[in-house]
């Protein structure tokens, strides 16, 4: 089946990612506390660096031909989920304690950045070709490309969130 990505579809999937978000985010800002934030360092490194494996194992495992082959190196079919496990640890950590150190809500600020790293990896991605040398994106807005990612990614990390609490929650569980 040929799959057309347009700008179209983009902005569509834009609307749905605003909608979760407007509806997650609130959640967890109103749910989770400065104080239980503070425990989930290393809970959010963990979590993060499963589901980005988990995404990156499933991008480049079904759609390596058709897109990724076009702007990455052959290298980066065997070792991008390794690769993207260990650096969203990493950012995790990063956005972890940047949300810390901030006087607004923590939950808040975690975010948003991690939406502002969705623009900025599809930025870079635009820059690579991503809506110009794969045939399934050709002719896809690269602003569509960047402002789905600012969404989407508010989903995906709301998610390593919400995981990062559920394994804190188990783990404080247990040692009680």
């Amino acid at each position: 089946m040929d799959i057309q990505i347009t700008t179209e579809l983009l902005l569509m999937g834009t609307l749905i990612f605003a909608i979760i978000d407007a509806i997650y985010i609130p959640l967890l800002v109103w749910r989770v506390s400065r104080e239980t934030f503070s425990r989930l360092k290393w809970s959010l490194a963990i979590c993060a660096g499963l589901v980005w494996f988990g995404i990156w194992s499933w991008a480049i495992g079904n759609y390596w031909e058709t897109i990724y082959a076009h702007v990455f190196p052959a290298w980066a079919r065997t070792w991008t989920p390794l690769i993207a496990f260990f650096a969203a640890g990493g950012i995790a950590l990063g956005l972890w304690a940047l949300a810390m150190r901030s006087r607004w809500n923590p939950v808040l600020i975690y975010c948003l950045l991690g939406m502002a790293l969705g623009s900025l990896t599809h930025a870079w991605a635009v820059y690579r070709g991503i809506v110009t040398k794969p045939p399934m994106l050709m002719g896809a807005s690269p602003l569509a490309a960047m402002v789905i990612a600012f969404f989407e990614y508010g989903f995906y990390w709301c998610v390593i969130l919400t995981l990062a609490c559920i394994l804190d929650g188990v783990r404080r569980y247990f040692h009680h």
